[in-house]
């Protein structure tokens, strides 16, 4: 999986994440040079272009 940077209008929000997902969010961000935001954000997108509609 490929992480780059893109804008978009954003919006701001709030979630709750589990703390192991953050270190492993961070540490994803810190490879790949890219804000957590950025990272959440292009995760987010992939999973919902990649998850499979049940009929």
């Amino acid at each position: 999986m490929s992480f780059w940077p893109n804008k978009h209008e954003k919006i701001v929000i709030s979630v709750r994440i589990d703390k192991d997902l953050i270190d492993k969010i961070d540490k994803v961000a810190a490879e790949t040079n890219l804000s957590r935001n950025e990272v959440i954000c292009q995760s987010i997108e992939f999973a919902l272009d990649n998850a499979k509609e049940d009929k």
